[in-house]
């Protein structure tokens, strides 16, 4: 579904992305994982259409997305920090999000009423906690029932109970068949629900493999550990 072919950007003299090559299916959930400044969140922004590659290209569903501004309908975002106004609400926010994106499918509310969200609605953006944050951070990237979720740090600032809700939701939209891309840093969190692994470092392709190959390969079942046995190889 999406695709990237030897994307390359370079921000001055620094290369960010170095001609990187990966493919994201439906129905996988991918870790996207790596260093600080390893160029997972510029990749990300090359997918969303945030950043425009220096070279190279990335298709969605056979199309080049410079030609089509469209595709970014079909997709969920859920940035690692939200901003949204200080002086609206929860409910005006989301209320917002509809009148702007003026979806005409179903909307998917089951993290709304999961983490208990409509009573907080009058609670204004400015007053809330980073956890609280991030349930609306989340509602909003799978309220307009997207083929395709990028989740930025997903689990940052929530509670054990909401990361549990977050985790199932996740794994159940991946059974769905969707495109799930998750950026973590707490790599334990992740065992439970990828299906693959991309691993970047200085802004190259490390390696992208299916997690059933990683663990035969490495011996280890948890993410970490397997990363850890390829990475002292190299």
């Amino acid at each position: 579904m999406i695709i990237a072919t030897n994307v390359h950007k370079q921000f001055g003299k620094l290369q960010v992305l170095k001609n990187i090559s990966v493919t994201c299916n439906k129905g996988e959930c991918i870790a996207l994982i790596g260093p600080n400044g390893s160029g997972k969140t510029t990749l990300i922004k090359s997918i969303l259409g945030m950043v425009i590659p220096d070279s190279g290209f990335i298709t969605f569903n056979g199309k080049n997305i410079l030609h089509d501004w469209n595709y970014r309908s079909y997709i969920g975002y859920m940035p690692q920090i939200g901003r949204y106004p200080d002086n609206m609400s929860i409910g005006q926010v989301i209320n917002m999000m509809k009148d702007i994106r003026n979806h005409e499918g179903s909307l998917d509310e089951e993290l709304i009423q999961a983490f208990d969200l409509e009573k907080l609605y009058d609670k204004k953006m400015r007053t809330l906690s980073g956890g609280t944050r991030q349930k609306v951070s989340a509602c909003l990237a799978f309220l307009f029932n997207p083929d395709v979720l990028i989740l930025d740090e997903p689990t940052a600032g929530l509670d054990p109970v909401a990361t549990e809700v977050l985790k199932e939701k996740i794994i159940a939209e991946k059974e769905k068949g969707k495109v799930i891309l998750i950026t973590s840093h707490i790599l334990s969190e992740l065992d439970e629900m990828i299906t693959q692994v991309i691993f970047m470092q200085e802004g190259q392709l490390v390696f992208h493999k299916n997690m059933i190959d990683l663990q035969q390969e490495t011996g280890e079942q948890r993410l970490s550990k397997a990363i850890a046995q390829i990475m002292l190889k190299r």
